[in-house]
């Protein structure tokens, strides 16, 4: 069976990409506010909109901005894995004092669009949230759970793809890289196909859900009657405590949605980062494969692709001695 080589934790040679950094507590704790209780849901937004003040504030502090009481705030920082409110903003001021170093002068931009926004405000934030997607997804991402679904995915017999909506645009993407690499897979968007499709795969089969929310109910369903067959189940998803984290392994994405880009882009550049990654990790274990596959492949349609010198002709401005006057290239 093909496995990734594991780290042995040398130092990075020459050229070597430094590895993520660890995912911050204001993203973790963004990834698990739907799972949260109401009132827990009112501290952890608070900490998320202003984690400097959070961490420069007492726990009866905290408790009265949020309009709850000091046990809820406890509780919360219990749930999002700290042993008390010490712990959470100890982490939070550390964590400010190194973006505080890191930042440039340019000022974080909101991630929301508003009404008075001009048109270049308007670029640049959704320049903005779209590069920290794809940054924070990085640092979210589990390595170890990256590598187990790699293995999984090389050694599978067949590997189904589920997602609608926008996710359905990067289950298809998955699906194209999974099958230039010589690896049976499919991606279906259809509530019905998925169903009928997931009920067809054995153990050796694995079978992968893109949500971006974790609630799609047909995504959920199609993972959850593949899981029932026996597939080994992968979920790709903003928030690993929705519904759809009952799977056998988690990626997480990192990506903030807003009230004008529901389902936007950044959404779908962080799945696209971790099918990237996935894809990578597979033609790395795959290499000699993975190669002899994607070269094949390319031949397979350079055909359908304008030769150099067509090219060339087709840029050229005729002067008045070979203008064709009929405007036909042959």
């Amino acid at each position: 069976m093909a496995q990734i080589p594991k780290p042995m934790g040398e130092r990075p040679s020459r050229g070597e990409a430094p590895a993520p950094p660890a995912p911050t507590t204001v993203l973790r704790i963004r990834s698990l506010l739907p799972s949260l209780a109401p009132a827990e849901q009112r501290v952890a937004q608070r900490v998320i909109d202003d984690p400097e003040r959070a961490a420069a504030s007492s726990i009866t502090q905290l408790a009265k901005d949020c309009a709850t009481s000091e046990a809820t705030v406890i509780r919360f920082c219990r749930t999002i894995d700290f042993s008390g409110y010490r712990e959470l903003r100890l982490a939070l001021a550390t964590e400010a004092g190194q973006a505080r170093g890191a930042r440039t002068n340019v000022p974080e931009l909101a991630g929301d669009i508003n009404p008075d926004d001009t048109l270049v405000t308007v670029v640049q934030k959704i320049a903005y949230t779209d590069a920290r997607a794809v940054e924070e997804t990085g640092a979210a991402l589990d390595v170890e759970v990256l590598r187990t679904v790699i293995d999984a995915l090389a050694n599978a017999r067949r590997i189904d793809v589920y997602g609608v909506g926008a996710s359905a645009f990067v289950g298809a993407d998955l699906q194209q890289k999974l099958h230039r690499i010589g690896l049976t897979s499919f991606a279906w968007s259809d509530a019905h196909v998925m169903l009928t499709s997931a009920a067809l795969l054995e153990e050796s089969d694995v079978a992968i859900g893109i949500s971006h929310s974790g609630t799609t109910i047909d995504t959920v369903q199609a993972l959850t009657e593949a899981g029932r067959r026996g597939a080994r189940t992968v979920a790709i998803t903003n928030f690993p405590r929705s519904p759809i984290g009952f799977a056998d392994h988690v990626l997480t994405t990192a990506a903030r949605e807003t009230m004008f880009r529901s389902g936007a882009t950044a959404s779908r550049l962080a799945q696209l980062t971790v099918v990237d990654c996935l894809f990578v990790g597979l033609a790395q274990i795959r290499y000699t494969d993975s190669r002899t596959a994607l070269e094949t492949t390319y031949e397979a349609v350079r055909g359908l692709r304008l030769h150099e010198d067509r090219r060339r002709r087709r840029n050229e401005t005729p002067d008045k001695k070979t203008e064709n006057p009929t405007g036909n290239d042959d």
